[in-house]
């Protein structure tokens, strides 16, 4: 058995067709077809079937696939542990991040990155939290930040910052001329929120059950910029993370503090236990702590957030 035989039969399980298998792995169809026989011969037991239009795995297939993601997995991390060794700082980062919290803080915390790691390439991937776990767990991604908690023996999670949420009403609101308020003003309200599928929405929906709130069901937003807009546009009132303080809204909006305990959310930076790049996550969630850190210094200072 070998490590190529192993990539052809996982080529094989993503595009269950031999033609698009082999032309992912850069061979022919009839050298995929023959090393993939030749490991069923070494194995002793047929991992699919085959049928004229498509190719299924059995369930011995099956099960063999996923232990064949895992030796890859394993390979890749001592090639890329050989490389760290070599130089940590110099290679790529695939980090990702999600949807809610990236455009506002990514401008921020990259141009740092790179200054501090100048050999070091960052790939961004942006996706709904649930994309991101699974894109980690598959080796996809070398980490991703993340709203904690994170529940998962396998990953590591470091704790970056906390950011309260803020209510942002149209400037012509009743609540618009109150300089703060409390979770129980908003039990007679209706908010607007994202849709599924977004951490936020789970976290705003705690923040409605804690209140007494509602949601606006008539519409649900896919981004949280148009959860902006609509409130400039007098739509209605929404939860806004204190990062999208950095950026204005077209329209009078006012964002306003809750008193006591405010509802907030906490962002974590997280990687796979026993990652090769596991010394080099934990040096660059320093740096995106401290920018964190500075960002929501500056917002908390100013009088309109």
């Amino acid at each position: 058995m070998t490590l190529r035989e192993l990539e052809y039969l996982i080529a094989l399980a993503d595009h269950r067709h031999f033609g698009r298998a082999a032309e992912a792995c850069l061979v022919s169809q009839p050298t995929l077809s023959t090393q993939i026989r030749k490991l069923e011969e070494t194995l002793g037991a047929p991992l699919i079937e085959r049928t004229p239009r498509t190719v299924m795995l059995t369930p011995f297939g099956e099960d063999t696939v996923e232990r064949a993601r895992r030796i890859m997995r394993e390979v890749a991390e001592i090639r890329s542990s050989a490389l760290r060794s070599l130089n940590p700082e110099v290679g790529t980062l695939r980090l990702g991040i999600f949807p809610t919290l990236a455009p506002y803080f990514l401008p921020h915390a990259v141009p740092r990155i790179h200054t501090q790691f100048p050999r070091l390439e960052t790939l961004l991937i942006e996706e709904k939290s649930d994309a991101l776990l699974a894109r980690l767990r598959s080796g996809n991604l070398d980490a991703a930040i993340l709203a904690l908690p994170v529940n998962d023996d396998h990953l590591k999670a470091e704790f970056l910052f906390e950011e309260d949420f803020l209510l942002a009403v149209p400037g012509s609101h009743p609540l618009a001329r109150r300089r703060s308020l409390t979770l129980g003003d908003l039990d007679r309200y209706d908010l607007m929120l994202l849709e599924e599928g977004h951490c936020l929405r789970d976290q705003a929906l705690d923040v409605c059950r804690l209140s007494g709130a509602s949601e606006r069901t008539s519409f649900r937003a896919t981004s949280l910029e148009t959860l902006r807009q609509m409130v400039g546009a007098e739509v209605g009132i929404t939860l806004l993370p204190e990062l999208a303080a950095l950026y204005p809204a077209s329209g009078d909006i006012r964002l306003l503090r809750f008193d006591g305990l405010s509802p907030n959310r906490r962002i974590g930076i997280c990687w796979r236990t026993g990652s090769a790049m596991g010394a080099l996550v934990q040096n660059i969630a320093d740096l995106l702590r401290e920018v964190a850190q500075e960002l929501l210094a500056g917002i908390r200072r100013s009088p309109t957030a």
